[in-house]
């Protein structure tokens, strides 16, 4: 099933020019049955071999199956190959740091990121509705959550620079009996991940104070600062002096408004892993917020679970997952669509990232809806239903794409699917009542 969706009905030949001067004699007769036809299902496989011997130190080997997956890789080409390039990009990024003076790989990122303005910010996100399904799903949550509150104060963890909140705003404007006061507190720390904006975190909060005063909601917005001392440092270390400045206190928060925790594909980048004794920093940062007593918390991310150490297994996992997006984008963008290389150069970053890098440098640590969700509720949140406005809304959303796109209720969480494959889930949480 894996081969039939991603494949493109034929076999994929072996057109580019090698980039490796190592001869394919000898050759694994694993190699050998794959070289007649490269579907996906091949590619995988040829990936895994080239994983296991990096992680066995077989350079030989190593290098034969990068010779062939380079045969495949092409960026401009379709589905398999412009995914094969990103995680040969990847391998040969993490093969020039495993045997640096017996490979003689380019290990350089395969591509430059450049920051975005606001209105290629918007382009960006309308593309595939990847971030507005969770924008949608989320909002509707809030907007009834919120409803007979007359202030609101919303704790935004996401990676999109606010582009989520026009939408709400517009909506609480055509509250019947008058909008509730809106603010809204961002970490001054972000993952430097894509996408990445050409304006600061204070000029999206004027923007949006801007929109707001034009319909008519009162609204303020404030950049929470971490340790100045601290501004050179990882986003992880960052984090961590962030925890400790998430009080009622700090925060400034008020008794007579209803607070929410919004969490946008944000849990993923803080440490699942543990120090001694201590517990993990996803498992504090959870903690914390329940300690701030919100109305409600969402949490919207990637519905797959990257959090393996083997290397193999994120392969298999992350090449199973990320063909969705490129899929997605092959039924309406052309294949030399800058637009479209732009985003595929970004999930490029992440394959980078999953498969070049192991301890605190492998940032990407995913955790599938399921898995997520059991973490929530042992912290101590229970999971609430969306409501049939919001289902509605979310549907409405998806009639506006490609007809691949889809929706599934799997008990309280709502997942968005491309041909029948789980995408991305949303989440609403709230404070488990002793």
């Amino acid at each position: 099933m894996k081969t039939e969706v991603r494949g493109n009905g034929g076999s994929i030949s072996l057109q580019n020019p090698s980039l490796f001067n190592t001869p394919l004699d000898p050759i694994t007769g694993a190699l050998k049955g794959c070289l007649g036809s490269l579907d996906g299902a091949c590619i995988e496989k040829l990936l895994l071999h080239c994983a296991s011997a990096l992680e066995n130190n077989d350079v030989t080997l190593a290098q034969q199956v990068m010779w062939v997956l380079n045969n495949v890789a092409s960026t401009v080409g379709d589905t398999n190959q412009r995914l094969t390039a990103w995680f040969l990009g990847a391998l040969i990024s993490r093969a020039s740091r495993v045997c640096p003076t017996s490979m003689n790989f380019n290990g350089g990122s395969m591509f430059q990121r450049r920051l975005m303005t606001v209105t290629e910010l918007v382009g960006y996100v309308d593309l595939i509705p990847w971030h507005r399904f969770g924008f949608c799903a989320s909002n509707g949550a809030i907007f009834k959550a919120v409803e007979g509150y007359g202030k609101v104060h919303i704790l935004d963890f996401s990676i999109t620079h606010c582009m989520q909140w026009p939408t709400l705003i517009d909506a609480l404007a055509k509250r019947p009996k008058g909008p509730p006061s809106l603010r809204i507190t961002v970490p001054s720390c972000r993952p430097h991940v894509p996408p990445l904006l050409n304006v600061s975190k204070e000029e999206v909060g004027h923007r949006l104070a801007n929109f707001a005063k034009f319909r008519d909601v009162p609204f303020e917005f404030h950049v929470k600062d971490d340790d100045p001392c601290l501004s050179n440092e990882t986003f992880a270390t960052q984090f961590e002096s962030l925890l400790t400045q998430l009080t009622r206190s700090q925060l400034d928060l008020r008794d007579d408004e209803a607070l929410v925790i919004n969490c946008q594909n944000w849990l993923r980048y803080l440490s699942d892993e543990t120090k001694g004794n201590t517990t993990t920093v996803r498992d504090a940062f959870l903690d914390v917020i329940k300690g701030l007593n919100p109305r409600i918390i969402v949490v919207v991310d990637e519905d797959c679970d990257l959090s393996a150490s083997s290397l193999s297994s994120r392969i298999t996992t992350c090449f199973n997952y990320l063909w969705i997006p490129f899929d997605a984008l092959e039924t309406f963008l052309p294949k030399d669509s800058r637009q479209r290389l732009e985003y595929e150069s970004d999930i490029g970053h992440k394959i980078e990232n999953i498969v070049g890098f192991e301890g605190f440098r492998r940032t990407e640590r995913l955790e599938s809806g399921v898995k997520l969700s059991q973490r929530i509720n042992d912290a101590g949140f229970v999971s609430l239903p969306f409501c049939e406005d919001t289902i509605n809304e979310v549907k409405s959303l998806l009639d506006e794409h490609a007809s691949g796109w889809g929706m599934k209720r799997e008990e309280d969480m709502l997942v968005l699917t491309w041909k029948g494959h789980n995408s991305v889930f949303a989440t609403v949480w709230t404070e488990l009542e002793d």
